[in-house]
């Protein structure tokens, strides 16, 4: 269910549903290169969650609007995106929280398309975890990695991180393949500083176009494949599910 599609007689009943979960996509506006575009992390969040709610049933789970903007420090400087500090994205998804557990939703559950807002996400939970009758969940493609291992076949030039490459190329040609334009997709070579895990540098730094890796190596079978194992495990997860 669409939460912006109710009325307001029907958001009464349905946020006070006991088996309810309202799904929070988070997204981001920033860079991904020239062949992906700019809310490239709102789509994938939207279109998980849209995915999440098809699994688990209109009756328990309404899918939020997408907060469209996020924590992009590392790219921040780059024209194109928007950068919202930490403390000011955990306050605002706070908001959200409140004013849902306050019109009786117990359960929220964060579908983040972006990893530079998981620090935002995990304030926002533990200050909800204190003042807030309600349980959230944050779910940042739980499960893709070892997915991820099998399909993928380029370089990676970060174990963690991925951005505008074979990986996240692969999802937008799965989810939202409208949006990509696989003839200005391009591989790029990035060499992280070394006491990059150590201490703060910006992207912009040592990359040239924001493409983490190899994006031509993307296709939206290696997509399905990652973003079906995640849904899987969101699924499992909030359905309590072992």
């Amino acid at each position: 269910m669409n939460y912006g599609d109710l009325n307001q007689k029907e958001a009464k009943i349905f946020l006070n549903e006991e088996q309810m979960t309202a799904l929070l996509p988070v997204g981001a506006v920033e860079v991904h290169g020239d062949h992906l575009p700019l809310d490239t992390d709102c789509c994938l969040a939207r279109r998980v969650a849209e995915q999440v709610e098809e699994r688990m049933g209109s009756r328990r789970c309404l899918v939020l609007p997408c907060v469209p903007y996020g924590q992009v420090w590392s790219l921040g400087n780059v024209p194109g995106s928007i950068h919202i500090p930490d403390e000011v994205l955990a306050d605002y998804l706070y908001g959200i929280a409140k004013s849902l557990e306050h019109a009786g939703l117990k359960k929220l559950a964060v579908i983040n398309g972006h990893v530079g807002n998981g620090n935002a996400v995990k304030e926002m939970m533990r200050k909800a975890y204190e003042k807030l009758d309600m349980k959230i969940f944050q779910f940042t493609y739980p499960g893709a990695a070892d997915v991820i291992g099998r399909v993928c076949t380029s370089k990676r030039p970060h174990k963690v991180y991925f951005h505008a490459d074979e990986i996240e190329t692969s999802y937008m040609l799965y989810l939202c393949p409208e949006k990509v334009r696989m003839e200005e997709a391009v591989s790029q070579d990035v060499t992280f500083p070394v006491d990059y895990e150590y201490t703060p540098a910006r992207w912009s730094d040592f990359m040239e176009t924001a493409v983490l890796g190899d994006a031509t190596a993307a296709s939206g079978e290696k997509g399905k494949q990652i973003i079906d194992a995640v849904v899987d495990n969101i699924v499992r997860i909030l359905k309590g599910e072992n």
